[in-house]
């Protein structure tokens, strides 16, 4: 399809200044939560992501009035009608996206029952929603399986549980605190996910009215309250955007400067983006005052000149290295000198990008051992998990047919960095997480055109 397709003249260095917003794996869930609150919600600095009208659309469907705001980027929630939609309605959206599983808990406080699409998302490895429907189950919702998705109802409410996770899930932490928080009495959840979306959304439950105490060692603690209200918030910004700009510009030889990156929610990567041989610096943000207009902060990275070097990494929950991070980072490490060892356990399949590398000269075999000490999930189960990088590699342009939305991202670079023009199948995907990236890689001089 030519209206999805992508020309990418590479071999040149990115340089010049971005902007992040919102964090996507925030923003969509501060919208879920406005269905709990008895007054308007106020989100601002969201992305225009497909994510974000998927929702946005699922929202309206379920009697949600969402505005624009005065400021760009303003979402307004109005949850004073929530109501029924009809299934052939929330069909339209199956397969879209992965968030309706989370409206399970807001509509059934909201109305009792609540119907769930088949779900769809990125296919990096089968992501079950065992851990949200066993969850849903504790709090004494009954859950019907149908051809077409699934029927959920809570005859006698929804009460607090004692529950643990087998695995800290990020999607399964936020079904128990949006249904934890108005559930009758107290939930404990163990092994929960704490990652900083995980605590910018509690920081939102908490401006609604809810109670939720986060301990030590992964335990989080909801006291139920009767009602909530509405918020005001303004999201942090997303940490997968600003590392994937950040390997574009060292894959590239680049110098790009992430407005909005924040560096506390991003050591871990930092630390490796150094380690490799690239540089950055934090700008901290200066407010306005009179006669100067201020600045935002960011972070600037960049390529110093001369070698990069192989690292050794595992991705992990929070606060290890993010399964999110390390296919953008992966094209980086083709142009490193020695042998790079990525041991990948959060996801069991998300290694099948690098053949798409490996045809533009990129050396890399991936394999089923664990090639590292990170307790694993995978390795005795025949997935393909952990990749050795050999380099450098001379990457030459080829023609590219995008899998996922990451893995799409780090497509892209690979194409900015390679000698050559590549064209870009499917490129359109990549929307579903990045905000008006087009326009963002011609603000740093790449040279890409739509046929």
């Amino acid at each position: 399809m030519t209206d999805d397709v992508l020309v990418v003249h590479g071999g040149t260095p990115l340089e010049g200044r971005i902007r992040v917003r919102g964090a996507k794996n925030l923003v969509s869930k501060a919208m879920v939560a406005a269905l709990l609150g008895d007054s308007p919600s106020r989100l601002f600095d969201v992305p225009k992501i497909r994510d974000v009208e998927v929702v946005r659309g699922l929202l309206g469907l379920h009697g949600v009035k969402v505005t624009d705001g005065g400021e760009d980027g303003e979402l307004v929630f109005d949850p004073a009608n929530v109501e029924s939609a009809s299934t052939d309605q929330i069909n339209v959206h199956a397969g879209s996206s992965r968030i309706p599983i989370l409206f399970c808990g807001p509509l059934l406080h909201r109305l009792g029952h609540a119907f769930i699409p088949d779900l769809g998302g990125c296919h990096i490895g089968p992501r079950p929603i065992d851990f949200h429907l066993q969850a849903l189950r504790e709090f004494g919702a009954t859950v019907e399986k149908t051809p077409e998705g699934l029927h959920l109802s809570a005859p006698n409410g929804l009460h607090g549980t004692k529950f643990a996770l087998p695995y800290p899930s990020v999607g399964a932490t936020e079904q128990v605190l949006l249904t934890a928080v108005m559930a009758e009495g107290v939930t404990e959840l163990r092994n929960a996910a704490v990652e900083p979306e995980i605590i910018d959304l509690i920081c939102i439950l908490q401006k609604m009215g809810a109670i939720i105490k986060v301990h030590t060692d992964r335990v989080i603690e909801i006291q139920g309250v009767p009602k909530l209200h509405g918020y005001t918030h303004r999201p942090i910004p997303d940490r997968i955007e600003a590392a994937s700009w950040a390997a574009a510009a060292l894959a590239t030889r680049g110098h790009v400067e992430v407005l909005g990156a924040q560096q506390a929610d991003m050591m871990t990567f930092l630390n490796i983006f150094r380690s490799v041989g690239g540089e950055y610096e934090v700008t901290d943000a200066r407010p306005p005052k009179l006669g100067d207009p201020g600045q935002e902060g960011g972070i600037r990275f960049w390529h110093p000149g001369g070698e990069l070097h192989a690292v050794a990494l595992e991705t992990d929950v929070h606060p290890g290295f993010m399964t999110d991070w390390q296919q953008p980072l992966v094209v980086a490490l083709t142009q490193a000198r020695g042998l790079s060892i990525v041991h990948e356990t959060v996801y069991e399949q998300r290694l099948g990008y690098t053949e798409a590398l490996n045809s533009m000269g990129a050396n890399i075999q991936v394999y089923r051992d664990c090639l590292g000490g990170t307790p694993c999930r995978f390795g005795r189960r025949n997935f393909k998990h952990s990749a050795v990088i050999a380099g450098p590699s001379k990457l030459h342009a080829a023609d590219l047919v995008i899998p996922d939305l990451r893995a799409g991202f780090s497509h892209l670079i690979a194409a900015l960095a390679a000698e050559g023009t590549s064209r870009v199948y499917g490129v359109d995907l990549i929307n579903r997480g990045y905000e008006d990236f087009e326009a963002k890689l011609a603000d740093l001089g790449a040279h890409v055109e739509r046929p």
